[in-house]
């Protein structure tokens, strides 16, 4: 019964949601663990919501004497939520509740360049074909505004606005927001797209998407990760399109630019998940500090 709500749960979550594919799978990986913990639970006690709390903590104790992170535990207890939220609007799957636990942990800094480093980045590429270009647009295109990876793959040349620099993107629920991006790049884009309309017309196929594949069809999540990752790896290190993004909102901050304007560039829906961004003015302040004063 429970893993039926859970295939219940995770088409809603695609039908109603509106989520991305990568996302449904994180909340399928997260709560699946657990439904097979209770259904094996469940061979020997009855489902009960004062029982289910009990089994949580056995469960959430189980998970950490496997060395699974505190923060990692946490995403789990997000998306069982949901899942709870869900079970709750009906009545048959009342013996499936449960009283959820709060969980603390330290959030972890994310990875980003430095200012230096996403200079020397662009440099890199060698723009001679159609690859070289695309795969050059792309790590610009990460960094200079700040888009996810699926919201990348997902462009059309229709999202593309060159007379007033802006991306239509969709993003997590499939909510729209505009992106803007400055001259440098919409001219380096007319470039790319001159070079991208010859390449398109050797496919006969739907070739509306921005970023193409080697046949002329739209690009993976995936494929965008190894591309990102294969030709920024000279740089000496792994780059990431999420480093990309980190990246962005950190040097946006770094010059002084609004928490909440970047708040609506990223397409966060709330203000807490932008402050991770703070550390970086809160190290400002450090080494303003240890330069200025005179016993720093």
């Amino acid at each position: 019964m429970l893993k039926k709500a859970l295939a219940e749960y995770i088409q809603f979550l695609t039908d109603k949601r509106g989520l991305a594919a990568g996302s449904v799978q994180v909340y399928l990986r997260s709560l699946e663990r657990w439904v097979e913990f209770l259904e094996e639970q469940y061979r020997t006690i009855p489902p009960d919501p004062a029982v289910n709390a009990l089994l949580l903590r056995k469960y959430l104790a189980k998970r950490r004497s496997e060395s699974v992170s505190v923060r990692t535990l946490a995403g789990f207890i997000s998306a069982l939520s949901g899942f709870q939220k869900f079970l709750q609007q009906e009545k048959r799957y009342a013996p499936y509740h449960c009283r959820l636990s709060k969980l603390k942990y330290s959030e972890k800094i994310p990875d980003f360049l430095s200012q230096k480093e996403t200079e020397e980045m662009l440099t890199l590429f060698e723009r001679d074909n159609f690859f070289g270009w695309r795969n050059y647009l792309m790590v610009s295109l990460f960094y200079l505004s700040g888009i996810r990876r699926a919201e990348l793959a997902s462009l059309h040349l229709a999202d593309l606005d060159r007379n007033k620099s802006t991306l239509n993107v969709i993003g997590k629920g499939n909510k729209q927001r505009f992106v803007p991006f400055g001259a440098t790049l919409r001219k380096e884009l007319e470039q790319y797209l001159e070079i991208r309309t010859q390449f398109a017309e050797r496919f006969k196929r739907d070739r509306d998407f921005l970023f193409l594949n080697h046949v002329g069809g739209p690009l993976s999540v995936r494929s965008v990760d190894r591309i990102v990752t294969k030709y920024c790896a000279r740089l000496g290190k792994r780059v990431t399109p999420h480093m990309l993004r980190h990246s962005f909102a950190t040097h946006m901050l770094e010059n002084g630019a609004d928490i909440l304007a970047i708040k609506e560039i990223l397409g966060h829906s709330s203000l807490a998940t932008t402050q991770k961004y703070t550390h970086v003015t809160t190290e400002q302040l450090k080494a303003v500090y240890k330069r200025a004063h005179p016993r720093a």
